[in-house]
């Protein structure tokens, strides 16, 4: 086969990915600039003048920005351990770290909500050892969202994260040690930059994730809105497609521009790379 014929081998996914994601984008995307005929902009000034649509997707940004930290915090030693193993236990602890994955999040969730609520084992264990005196309100807070969401997306980061320090020479940093830097300055010099592209990525992956998720936030989150919760009120409640519409633009948008800035940033931290 020449190789200008291999590229057909595209056309079957390419049509697919064009008939059932692009278009209906598009549709949705080029609705949301026209009401009963005429061209408008009134579902997005709408949208940014209502201080409660406002608190919606700052609420959901802060959860977002909130996850993704943290998941970076805990995944970051945790791949850099497993990375370090054999072909077995490597094995076995990565089967391990992406079991949430294989958990209906809807199990997931009411595991969470019988842990987190005003009787469950944390409020029980804080109130019993003396460090408060009542139950904290956790449960039904973006803190409890944030808790799910990090439970879920965590394995995400760390998958990402031991396929690229896989790949990294830990010649260079014992090279470096001997050469008289710490085991500190020799990873945050050496190790973190050869993992900015995996970082960048599953950083990506857990951001993006915790702003279209909606069952976790639907369950922990109960009254508090985020994006997604308040899209599905929109569209399957209310029946307000439009505005639906106009909430799934501009949660389209803020993905792209998050994805543009990463890749800024990876190009910034690893100019070489």
């Amino acid at each position: 086969m020449k190789s200008k014929h291999i590229y057909w081998l595209l056309l079957p996914g390419l049509l697919f990915l064009t008939v059932f994601m692009l278009v209906p984008i598009v549709l949705t995307i080029g609705s949301t600039f026209f009401q009963e005929g005429r061209p408008t902009l009134d579902g997005y000034l709408h949208f940014f003048k209502d201080s409660y649509f406002n608190r919606i997707l700052l609420t959901t940004l802060r959860v977002s920005i909130f996850t993704t930290v943290i998941c970076i915090v805990l995944g970051y030693p945790v791949a850099f351990y497993i990375s370090r193993l054999g072909k077995r236990p490597k094995a076995i602890l990565l089967a391990l770290s992406i079991f949430p994955l294989l958990t209906s999040p809807v199990v997931r969730s009411f595991s969470w909500m019988i842990i987190l609520g005003r009787n469950g084992l944390v409020n029980n264990v804080l109130t019993g050892i003396g460090i408060v005196d009542k139950p904290l309100e956790i449960l039904y807070t973006p803190t409890a969202m944030i808790i799910g969401m990090v439970h879920l997306f965590l394995p995400l980061i760390i998958i990402t994260l031991v396929g690229v320090m896989e790949n990294v020479d830990y010649e260079l940093i014992r090279a470096a040690e001997s050469l008289g830097a710490s085991r500190w300055t020799a990873l945050r010099k050496i190790l973190f930059p050869l993992t900015i592209p995996g970082l960048i990525i599953g950083s990506v992956l857990v951001f993006v994730g915790s702003l279209t998720a909606y069952t976790t936030p639907a369950l922990l989150g109960g009254k508090e809105r985020v994006i997604s919760t308040f899209l599905y009120q929109n569209a399957m409640t209310l029946n307000d497609w439009y505005l639906a519409s106009v909430i799934a633009t501009i949660m389209i948008v803020i993905t792209l521009i998050i994805v543009a800035l990463m890749n800024r940033a990876a190009v910034k931290l690893n100019p070489k790379g």
